[in-house]
């Protein structure tokens, strides 16, 4: 890691989807610095998996809240999601 990645303040994107199927996933919550540290202080305390991926946070920062990811992001975060399904399968 660069010292200027050291430097930059923490950011963070919550994602919602619905496993029935209806729709994209949607940016629930996003931010940088203090906010990123409460979301993922939320996540942990709910127990909801984090995965750290700063190009994919950076892309996802981009979008507004509540709308669903564009279609150009749905393969990466196709993968996030198959891989916390995973998780939660093993535990």
């Amino acid at each position: 890691m660069s010292a200027r990645e050291r430097e930059r303040p923490p950011r963070a994107v919550a994602l919602r989807h619905d496993r029935a199927g209806r729709g994209a996933p949607r940016v629930l919550a996003k931010g940088q610095g203090e906010l990123a540290r409460a979301i993922l202080e939320l996540a942990q305390a709910h127990d909801v998996p984090v995965r750290e991926d700063p190009d994919l946070v950076e892309l996802l920062a981009s979008c507004e809240l509540g709308t669903e990811i564009p279609g150009e992001l749905y393969h990466a975060v196709a993968e996030l999601l198959a891989h916390l399904y995973r998780l939660n399968a093993s535990r």
